[in-house]
């Protein structure tokens, strides 16, 4: 991964244990804008939806509207993830920050309303996964709860 910085992660064991905080809400579902990919990537995400855990992060799965095979989201507030992105600008930034989770690597973006997002790299598409503000304590436990999925979904190589 030459294109950022990259920080292989190591999670110790207690992080994957900890709980999220204020998994109910008052104001309603997620939604999520849906990308537009080519069939190939689209074909590519909806191999990921099927493959996707039904929970992250202890977040039981709580699907973001419009309903659609490219976007997915777990608890309330949402970790929500989004398949077949255009390519993020930053990714051509040599000081961008970068981390690899359980074999998969990731672009991190910290986002004004503290939130992170994290897309992939060097796969056949670009995954999205934001990271509301009132989740990030647990850092990146959720991108260990999808790097399975994501491994067997989305191959290895770069995005069209």
């Amino acid at each position: 991964m030459n294109l950022f910085r990259h920080r292989p992660i190591v999670l110790p064991p207690l992080a994957l244990l900890l709980a999220a905080v204020g998994c109910s809400s008052a104001d309603g579902d997620a939604s999520a804008a849906v990308p537009s990919p080519s069939a190939t990537v689209t074909k590519l995400c909806r191999n990921l939806d099927e493959a996707l855990p039904s929970d992250v992060d202890d977040l039981d799965r709580r699907d973001p509207s419009p309903a659609s095979a490219l976007t997915a989201g777990w608890g309330n507030p949402a970790i929500i993830l989004r398949c077949g992105v255009e390519r993020p600008a930053k990714m051509s930034d040599p000081e961008a920050d970068g981390v690899e989770v359980n074999d998969v690597g990731w672009l991190l973006e910290k986002q004004e309303n503290g939130s992170f997002r994290f897309t992939t790299a060097l796969r056949r598409a670009y995954v999205e996964v934001t990271i509301p503000e009132d989740r990030t304590a647990d850092g990146m436990a959720p991108l260990v709860d999808l790097a399975a999925a994501i491994k067997k979904a989305i191959p290895k190589g770069i995005a069209d």
